[in-house]
């Protein structure tokens, strides 16, 4: 799952990155708000932590400028300016939480987590496939009950499918997503990752549409 953060503290940017990387995400970060709209507006992120107070052009502008472009994916603002109206503003100017600091990061997390479910549709952190179960919290896979141990890329492989529901997934968007937009993109090393996976799952949890990319069975 590909997260912008938004953040020009390197101390709070390095705390947010681990966590979040921790918990299955793949983490770009800009530093400034020219970075972070030309990101934001150029790629596909599955959501957004996004801080008001940045340098060449502040969050809220940023935001605006995105929604006004089209640019749908779900934001979080995580600001040190927490009064009522402060709050008000973000909501109003398109996004979808808000986290005053100082914050607890695993708050952070959960409220990421939850954001992704929200925007694919998902309403529990446990989604269910077919016979293919993720628990998005512990990041676990199980298949008729029987948990199944997969690597941490095989497992945002997964993920990614899981909040793509009724989708097919080129590769080269799962590549994208997987290793960012300057990593490996090459769809042979997705089909390559797939083929592993199916090994550990069953071939028939991870269906292949030609010519269009993956997508997970429901039956």
């Amino acid at each position: 799952m590909r997260i912008l953060l938004v953040e020009d503290d390197d101390d709070i940017a390095d705390d947010v990155v681990r966590a979040l990387s921790a918990s299955g995400c793949l983490v770009e970060r800009a530093s400034d708000g020219d970075q972070a709209w030309f990101l934001g507006d150029t790629e596909d992120f599955a959501a957004v932590v996004l801080d008001l107070g940045l340098p060449r052009l502040d969050g809220i502008s940023v935001l605006k400028r995105w929604r006004a472009s089209g640019r749908t994916m779900p934001v979080l603002i995580l600001s040190a300016r927490s009064a009522w109206t402060e709050k008000v503003d973000g909501i109003d100017a398109g996004a979808d939480d808000y986290l005053a600091k100082p914050f607890e990061i695993g708050e952070l997390v959960a409220r990421v987590r939850a954001l992704v479910r929200r925007a694919s549709g998902h309403a529990s952190s446990v989604l269910t496939f077919g016979r293919l179960t993720l628990d998005t919290t512990r990041m676990s896979v199980a298949v008729d009950g029987t948990p199944h141990k997969v690597s941490p890329l095989e497992y945002r492989l997964l993920d990614y499918l899981a909040h793509q529901p009724g989708r097919t997934v080129s590769a080269g968007e799962l590549a994208e997503h997987l290793h960012g937009a300057e990593g490996v993109s090459d769809a042979n090393a997705v089909e390559a990752l797939v083929a592993r996976l199916r090994r550990k799952i069953g071939r028939d949890l991870i269906e292949t549409r030609r010519g269009f990319g993956y997508i997970l069975s429901e039956s």
